[in-house]
Parts: C-alpha cells; structure tokens; sequence
C-alpha cells in the first residue's frame, strides 16, 4: 500500500504531525516501536500550555489517545525503523520486521537517546544499580543511597525526583554551573537531601561483581574520590536517532538533522521535527510544534507534486 506521508516515531514530533496529516485529509501511517516516547520519561512537566503541572507519563498517554481517535488503522507499534530510502518517486521506510512502507514523503520524529559516560563498569553494571531513567528505576532505590550524574534540566530533575524517595541523593557535574532551568537548580541546590559536586569528572561506576556499589570521580585538581551508592543514574544528554536516514541527509557535527524552517531535509519529501533535528533547544512542546510544521510543509509539498 502506497501512503501520503509516514511518519517514523509516535512521541510529542509524530503524534502532532499525524493529527494534523489527519486533519488535512491525508493517507498516513505513522510507525513507532512506542508512542509513549522519551516523553513518558520525564518527571513533572511544568511548562505544556493549559496544563499548570503533569507529568511524563500522564501527557504521553494523552498523546497516544489523541492521535488513536483518528484511528488504530493509521498506526503501527512494536516496529522500530532501521531504514529510510528514496526509490525512484518514493520513499520506503523499512522495519526491524521486515516489513516496507512505501510513502511520496517521509517526516523523521524518532528522537534521540542517552548519551553513556563510556567508563568501566558502565556497561557491566547497567541495570543493576545503573540507569538512564529516573522515572523507570527511581522507586526501585527507595530509602537508599543514590546518585545523578549531569548537569542540565533531566539531571536536575532526576536528582529532585530521588530526594522524593531516596534517603540520600549525590550530584556529580563535570561543569562548574548546572546548565538548565533556574527553578530547578534553586530546588536542586537548597534540597535538604541533595549535594552537589562540581567540576568533578566521573571516572568509574564501581561494584561488588553483581551490583553498582559507587561511582569514581576526579575533582578539578585530579584527586580521585569515591561516593558509595546502592543507585546511580546518568543524565549527560543524548545522542539523535538519525542513523535510519540515508547518507546524503544532511547532519550536524552531533549527528542531528539539519532542517529549514519548514522542517525539510536537504532531501526533497524527506522532513524532520523534534529531538532528531539540529535545532537549539529540546522542549516537549517545541517538537509538538515542528510535528505540526512538518505536516503542514508536507501538505504544501505534496500538492506541488500534483
């Protein structure tokens, strides 16, 4: 079956971009290993318009309902896309299953993920005592000892998530300042149950062979310290999903693609929002903007090739 338009990703970028492709009288699919998204994975939302405070999971559920009522038929889940090429007048979007959808355009709203630390012990004791979701595997460390390494608005609201449940939360950030909201480093950096280390730079994630016991860090002097804690979790950022793309899609430095203002690759019928483009600032509600942007630039492409 040949589509309009697919959009890759089903979170803040492809569920907008799916309602107003809906709206527009469009053939969509949208296809997505989950719609909830890196959404769900964020704590308390306080910045989404007409909400004052919600939470990840609260509003991505939201947009997983709002983008069903235009029907189940539009949507694919549990497939992760590991292609997207350009085959004469079309372009295919090929799945982990298999499976190829073949659309005249193609919007990217596939996000990004966690960036790792890269050092020993990381890898062996990931998921036991290492996690890259405080909102997945906070709760499992209550009344324990924890720590959040980063320095931008997911460590700051990791580490406040902790001092909820945690008896004790460590802050290890590379930078001499936090980088995020100011609201939030305020509530960071007067908690109680939060300290903070800064300019320290993590050297090691240590345990007992079965479970994280610490993390190993470096001061700005070079003097190697160690923090003992039953959880840490690491918020350093995230790395775009932009590898599906082919190789003529123009990236930035970091992997992010590049976009105009209409949300169009350097490759025509190929457009792009959210978390995988190249642009400033990573915002639920910026992405959900750019989904819109995206289809509607789609819609005005779509009627040229007619």
């Amino acid at each position: 079956m040949e589509y309009d338009l697919v959009i890759v990703g089903g979170s803040a970028a492809g569920a907008a971009a799916g309602i107003y492709a809906a709206r527009r009288g469009l053939k969509y699919l949208i296809v997505s290993k989950d719609l909830m998204g890196e959404v769900a994975l964020s704590g308390d939302i306080e910045n989404w318009l007409g909400i004052i405070k919600t939470n990840g999971l609260e509003l991505s559920a939201k947009f997983a309902e709002h983008i069903r009522s235009y029907g189940a038929n539009n949507i694919v889940e549990g497939e992760l896309t590991v292609s997207i090429a350009k085959d004469g007048t079309m372009w295919k979007v090929t799945t982990d299953g298999g499976k190829t959808y073949e659309a005249k355009a193609v919007i990217v709203a596939t996000g990004a993920h966690s960036r790792l630390l890269g050092v020993p012990g990381e890898e062996q004791y990931r998921l036991k005592g290492v996690s890259y979701c405080t909102v997945c595997d906070g709760p499992v460390f209550a009344g324990k000892r924890t720590i959040t390494i980063g320095g931008g608005n997911s460590a700051l609201e990791s580490a406040l998530m902790l001092a909820d449940i945690a008896a004790s939360v460590t802050v290890i950030n590379k930078n001499p300042q936090f980088k995020g909201e100011t609201t939030l480093i305020e509530k960071v950096m007067h908690h109680p149950k939060i300290t903070v280390i800064s300019e320290a730079t993590t050297t090691e994630i240590t345990g007992d062979g079965t479970f994280a016991t610490g993390v190993k860090y470096k001061d700005k002097d070079g003097t190697e310290h160690t923090v003992e804690a039953e959880g840490t979790f690491v918020h350093i950022g995230q790395v775009p999903n932009s590898k599906l793309v082919p190789d003529d899609c123009e990236k930035d430095a970091f992997g992010y693609i590049k976009i105009g203002l209409d949300g169009a690759t350097n490759l025509p019928g190929l457009y792009a929002a959210g978390d995988v483009t190249h642009t400033a600032h990573k915002q639920i509600i910026i992405a959900a903007g750019q989904g819109a942007t995206a289809a509607l630039s789609v819609v005005q492409y779509l009627n040229r090739l007619a």
